[in-house]
């Protein structure tokens, strides 16, 4: 039986985790939140090539995708967004027509497969605390772990760079509420502020979650529901076909500005 030591599976941890950090302290995509949008987002950029890393508040990544609606976890999505699916290998099944239903664990456990095997870099526990700025341009998140941020204690954080930051934060939008409140910056929206979410319309968020996926401030966009919390969309509940197609389409965006 081969000898099997405490400290060298330590020294593993560290040594590996620590040199993962280290490659990942300049990129060219930082996208905050490994919810449904966020790990499309990544997925889609790190297939073709970019160098992307993903920042996760909580242990689990998925988002709300995980729980379905009221913790039925069963996902829907339309058809335009079963392709999406489709290309990841994630079984659907017909209910109605345009109506298609997915495993919720299936689909989020996939999702991240796709996206780290696609060569995303996923660091979970980790919170986005604030926005590194240069000449009026996001250019890098100030990260703590999540432990940090919930025992309340002082610690100062580290940073990394990005040409780009993508909030796939949610609901919150909270990397676009900290350029909000920290800088003065005028953000991309009708009042140059962030408008607030909606009361939930499914059919209408379903568009608007994906014309709102867009630049929100030089250097940041924004994806999946925190971009109809930035420009004013309703909420869209328990649907998830709009959140990936946000994803695809940011990811597609900036991998046309980082051609230039």
């Amino acid at each position: 039986m081969e000898h099997l030591d405490e400290i060298k599976i330590s020294k593993a941890i560290i040594k590996t985790y620590t040199d993962k950090l280290l490659k990942n302290l300049e990129l060219e995509v930082a996208i905050v939140g490994a919810g449904p949008s966020g790990m499309t987002c990544g997925y889609y950029l790190a297939k073709e090539g970019k160098k992307v890393a993903i920042f996760e508040r909580k242990l689990s990544v998925g988002g709300g995708m995980w729980a379905g609606g009221i913790l039925f976890n069963q996902i829907v999505v339309q058809k335009k967004a079963k392709e999406i699916l489709d290309e990841l290998g994630i079984n659907t099944s017909l209910f109605e027509k345009n109506y298609y239903v997915a495993d919720a664990v299936e689909a989020v456990s996939t999702l991240c497969s796709k996206a780290v095997k696609a060569g995303v870099k996923i660091f979970n526990g980790l919170s986005a605390e604030d926005v590194l700025i240069r000449n009026n341009r996001i250019c890098g998140l100030v990260l703590n772990w999540s432990a940090v941020e919930m025992a309340g204690l002082h610690v100062d954080p580290i940073s990394i760079k990005a040409k780009f930051t993508v909030d796939a934060t949610g609901h919150a939008a909270e990397i676009v509420h900290i350029v909000e409140k920290k800088s003065k910056i005028k953000l991309k929206t009708k009042t140059s502020k962030i408008l607030g979410e909606g009361s939930m319309w499914v059919e209408l968020a379903e568009e608007t979650i994906v014309k709102n996926s867009k630049e929100v401030a030089s250097g940041l966009y924004t994806c999946g529901m925190s971009s109809n919390t930035v420009f004013g969309g309703p909420r869209m509940g328990p649907i998830f076909g709009g959140m990936l197609l946000s994803g695809k389409k940011v990811a597609f965006e900036l991998l046309k500005r980082l051609s230039y």
